[in-house]
């Protein structure tokens, strides 16, 4: 009808882009696991990992870096969304985290458990300057600290790879 405006939301409140904000910055919902949702959201970058490590590592780190880029987004309206900084529900950061942790790492259980749970590790204890990283506002503070935390994961795997190459 003309001059009325079409309803654009649902029972929530939310708009479509909202819902979508929502949906990725929950990592597709493991952000509502009753507990250890930071856990849940890394196993979902685990599982991610499983479907593209065939990709060739350009295309990867193209399809991380994008996901990086609408985890930002998306981050930031659920923060707007939820009310609270850096909410327990957001795990995107943990999916891109562990999504980076593992670049170029082989398709290999050892290496896999091997690179979620230092991931957890640096995650959680936040080792300089990845505390500091958390002080920026909005998306890029949830996302940032954590892409450090996959840095320094992958680094450390890649390290362990080379000595034992060398043993």
């Amino acid at each position: 009808m003309k001059g009325r405006k079409e309803n654009t939301t649902n029972s929530t409140g939310w708009s479509p882009a909202e819902r979508f904000g929502i949906w990725m910055a929950t990592g597709f919902g493991l952000g509502y696991a009753p507990i250890a949702s930071g856990t849940a959201g890394s196993l979902g970058g685990v599982l991610l990992y499983g479907v593209l490590h065939p990709l060739p590592w350009p295309m990867y780190l193209t399809t991380v870096a994008g996901l990086a880029f609408l985890g930002v987004w998306s981050a930031d309206g659920a923060e707007r969304i939820f009310g609270k900084k850096d909410c327990g529900y957001i795990v995107i950061d943990e999916i891109v985290g562990l999504m980076i942790s593992v670049f170029l790492i082989p398709w290999k259980w050892p290496w896999i458990l091997a690179a979620f749970m230092l991931f957890r590790v640096f995650d959680v204890l936040k080792p300089f300057p990845l505390r500091r990283m958390e002080l920026c506002s909005g998306g890029v503070g949830i996302l940032l600290d954590d892409v450090g935390a996959g840095l320094y994961t992958n680094l450390l795997l890649h390290l362990i790879r080379i000595w034992l190459i060398r043993i």
